[in-house]
């Protein structure tokens, strides 16, 4: 029984009232706790309105007990209840063993032989290797799939105007904008910052006025955060990113390493493009894909590699000034001198591409 579903449209379909079963396996991936909580919960809201009277569950790894998991759904009940098996994988990786229960529970599934049973598989997000593996390939012809999406800041504003319309509430764009820079990165403190709205105001529109009064800054971002705001030149957006990192405790060598490798490995591909070499393979090397090798790629596009020379050695002043040793010409504070360093480059970025 092979399906692919949303998240959006698993929940749909689970919390319909017509409802008459539900499918013998499961698999739920995903890195968005909030998301992965409320699919799963669902799947069990709309086991327990099936009749489903037992759950057996599993937390696994490579060195569980696997027979245990096949055994749960091999026992017959004496009165004939449907029962649930909840298994998750936090780590995503099953063993030898596990990768076997595995495909024997999908091979179980497409043959129909999960007697009154259905089970529910947690997994984190699937990467490429994994993807490649014969029990994750097995589950994939078999269960009806839910990959959960990050919901990245892009599409952090349609995500909260979403949960808004589902209590009849309603935001204006900018206010939607200005809400996604207080949650960014922390989707459990977005999803309850939108039900303490709802506690608080009646239906309907939501003024900006309001909007402050109710919401506190719970932003939350990362060193790669920091990193993808700086190549897309988002230069204002940079400086949020590094004032919360700073705010968040955050040590200023961790958040000069991640600026210290993009400059870095930018610096040896701008080198390699301006020899007129292929950099595909420099990208490949450095394990670079998907949106970030794009990131990359329009980086070298709008800056010059004269541009990656200075940078290199702000780079290394940084390095003497956190450790101790203030260089000519540069701030006492080493988090003003990350500011600099990483707004001289998302300005550059910014300042090109509009050239462009």
């Amino acid at each position: 029984m092979k399906r692919k579903l949303d998240h959006e449209h698993l929940i749909q379909e689970l919390q319909n009232p017509q409802l008459a079963s539900l499918a013998p396996l499961y698999v739920i991936s995903g890195d968005e706790p909030l998301l992965l909580v409320e699919a799963c919960d669902a799947l069990r809201a709309a086991a327990t309105r099936l009749s489903y009277l037992e759950r057996q569950r599993f937390t696994l790894d490579a060195r569980s007990d696997w027979s245990a998991v096949l055994g749960s759904t091999q026992n017959v009940s004496l009165f004939g209840d449907k029962r649930l098996v909840d298994l998750s994988l936090p780590g995503g990786k099953p063993g030898k063993i596990g990768a076997d229960t595995l495909i024997q529970l999908a091979n179980m599934a497409a043959q129909n032989q999960l007697i009154d049973t259905t089970v529910i598989l947690q997994l984190p997000r699937i990467d490429r290797a994994t993807k490649n593996t014969k029990w994750c390939q097995a589950l994939e012809q078999a269960a009806c799939w839910t990959e959960v999406a990050t919901v990245g800041r892009p599409a952090l504003a349609h995500w909260i105007a979403q949960r808004l319309t589902r209590q009849a509430q309603s935001l204006e764009s900018p206010s939607l904008e200005w809400m996604s820079d207080k949650v960014e990165g922390n989707l459990l403190a977005a999803f309850q910052e939108i039900q303490k709205l709802a506690l608080i105001y009646p239906p309907g529109p939501i003024s900006q006025e309001q909007l402050e009064h109710a919401v506190l800054n719970v932003a939350r971002y990362s060193i790669f955060d920091l990193r993808d705001a700086m190549m897309s030149g988002q230069a204002a957006r940079t400086l949020n990113i590094l004032d919360g990192l700073q705010a968040e405790g955050e040590t200023p060598i961790l958040v000069l390493w991640a600026i210290g490798e993009e400059v870095r490995l930018l610096a040896r591909l701008a080198q390699a493009q301006a020899k007129r070499q292929d950099i595909s393979g420099l990208l490949r090397q450095f394990r670079v894909f998907g949106p970030r090798e794009q990131l990359l790629r329009r980086a070298l596009q709008n800056i010059p590699v004269s541009a990656w020379y200075p940078a290199i050695q702000h780079l290394h002043d940084l390095d003497k000034l956190i450790k101790g040793l203030k260089p000519d010409g540069k701030l006492a504070d080493p988090w003003e001198e990350l500011r600099r360093l990483s707004l001289r480059i998302a300005v550059l970025t910014q300042g090109r591409a509009k050239a462009a």
